[in-house]
Formats: structure tokens, C-alpha cells, sequence
């Protein structure tokens, strides 16, 4: 396989309970003995089990996150999810889902705004470069812990060490699911578990998400797709149908004055989208 797609929120997941299990056995433990089981899309996926040393032990990982509902600080990678969701469920969602299962406390956030948490990041990323130019740095500059992505230089070490040693291990990575989950197209990209050799990049099987869940990650995929058909052809119809599916896009009277502007905005890097003489 040419390439896999990787993201820190399922490996922050699994150093976040790892953490709490040592608390409790008071002794480190070697994160090679755990497994997180994820599936979902990237920046939408559910984590529903956990394995230390080959036994399952979800139901108290999630007892845990429970309780810590209503002691510990909300942050980034553990955002205030309220406790009758995470109980029906019998799953902790990805953080990223706080957009779609609390919009309206999002909006309220970012009314707070300038600056736009891109705006910030394009200043902290300005601000890092700058020091990464020095040849004498020997450690990493302090606005990194600013900018997000915690263990990515992790996830991504361990996956090429496994590839290239041959080790068989399972990690999460988004890729090609082919068939591991039952009645899903198999040409879609999912984040899940996988095995990793010398020979690629293995999805493990997995049992397809419940309903209250694959609802939302169905129109996330819909709108997936159509972007990238609107992307590779400079399709408008098909970039319309995009924000039409998405559950976060404009309502449907305002979509074409957003695609408008948004393309007007970009034109210089969306020329497919414009004809030669427009």
C-alpha cells in the first residue's frame, strides 16, 4: 500500500486511559500490551474497546470515563460530553464530535472569536518555522504544545517501525476498509484497527457502527465523496450537492451564495472550476 492516512486522536485516546490505568495499578504500563478499537471516519469515529494484554476491559475503561465526566477539567482531548450520551451509546466519540452533537454551544464559542482558531494556528505555525530556520536548535520550541497534534511524531514512528521490521502490529490508521466491515461499500476509507507488516496494511474486521451512528457518518461520507468528484472535475453540481449533504453545511437557500464566494475567494488555486474564457 503506497500510502495510509494517521491521526493522534485515536493514539491520545489510548495514552489517556493507559494513564489513568497506571494511576490505578500504580505501576507504567507498556503501551504495546493495549489495542483501541475505533471505527469511524477520521475526525468522526466512536472508540468502543479496549484489550490490555488480549482481555477486553471497555466496560471499566467506560465506567472511568464516566466518572471523570464530572471531576476532571474539559479539555481538547477531553471535551464535556454529556454522561447520557457516552451511557447510551456504550462508546466514548471522538472529540471532533462535540460540532455535531453540541453545535450550538460550538457557535456560542466561537462568537468569542478573533482571533479564528486558523488565524492562530497560522500565527503559532509562522512564529514556529521561524525557529525551526535555526540549525543550532536542539529542542522543540515551546509554541509547539500551542499547536496541537500530541504524539502524531508517535503513531507515525511506531507505524514505520512496524512496517519495515515485520512486527504484525495493530494500529489505527485510516485506510481502505475492503470488506472488514460487513454491508459497507469497501472502497471506503474508514479509521479503524489494522495489522501492520512488512507486507502493507491489514484491516482487521469489524462489526458495523449502530444506527444512531452510521447516520451521521453515512452523510459525512456522502459529502466525502462529492468533494472529491467536485475537486477532480471542477464540478459545481457535485460541490452544491456537498454542502447540500453535509450536517453542518448552510441551509439549502444560502449554499449557492457560499459556493459562489467560496470559489470566487480560491480562485487562484481552483481553476478547474472556471472555464477558460470565464
Amino acid at each position: 500500500m503506497p500510502a495510509v492516512g494517521v491521526c493522534n486522536a485515536p493514539i491520545h485516546m489510548k495514552m489517556d486511559i493507559l494513564e489513568e490505568l497506571e494511576k490505578e495499578q500504580g505501576q507504567p504500563i507498556d503501551p504495546a500490551r493495549a489495542e483501541l478499537n475505533t471505527l469511524g471516519l477520521n475526525h468522526l469515529s466512536w472508540h468502543r474497546g479496549f484489550t490490555l494484554d488480549g482481555e477486553e476491559i471497555w466496560p471499566q475503561v467506560l465506567s472511568r470515563f464516566l466518572a471523570g465526566l464530572s471531576t476532571r477539567p474539559s479539555s481538547e482531548y477531553a471535551p464535556d460530553f454529556d454522561p447520557r450520551t457516552v451511557e447510551v451509546l456504550r462508546m466514548i466519540p471522538n472529540y471532533y464530535l462535540r460540532y455535531f452533537y453540541y453545535t450550538g454551544q460550538k457557535l456560542a464559542e466561537q462568537q468569542k472569536w478573533p482571533p479564528s482558531r486558523a488565524e492562530a494556528v497560522m500565527a503559532i505555525e509562522e512564529e514556529l518555522l521561524q525557529q525551526y530556520a535555526d540549525p543550532q536548535r536542539s529542542e522543540p520550541p515551546e509554541g509547539l504544545m500551542q499547536r496541537g497534534g500530541a504524539f502524531y511524531s508517535t503513531v507515525a514512528t511506531q507505524l514505520l517501525n512496524a512496517h519495515y521490521n515485520n512486527l504484525g502490529e495493530t494500529h489505527v490508521v485510516n485506510v481502505r476498509h475492503k470488506g472488514a466491515v460487513p454491508g459497507w461499500p469497501e472502497e471506503w476509507v474508514l479509521e479503524m484497527p489494522a495489522r501492520v507488516d512488512s507486507a502493507g496494511i491489514h484491516p482487521l474486521p469489524a462489526a458495523p457502527l449502530p444506527p444512531a451512528c452510521f447516520g451521521l457518518l453515512a452523510q459525512v461520507k456522502s459529502y466525502e465523496i462529492l468533494t472529491v468528484e467536485a475537486a477532480v472535475h471542477g464540478d459545481r453540481d457535485a460541490a452544491y450537492q456537498a454542502l447540500l449533504v453535509h450536517p453542518l453545511g448552510p441551509s439549502a437557500d444560502r449554499i449557492q451564495t457560499v459556493l459562489d464566494d467560496m470559489l470566487a475567494t480560491n480562485r487562484a488555486y481552483l481553476p478547474q472550476f472556471w472555464g477558460r474564457d470565464a
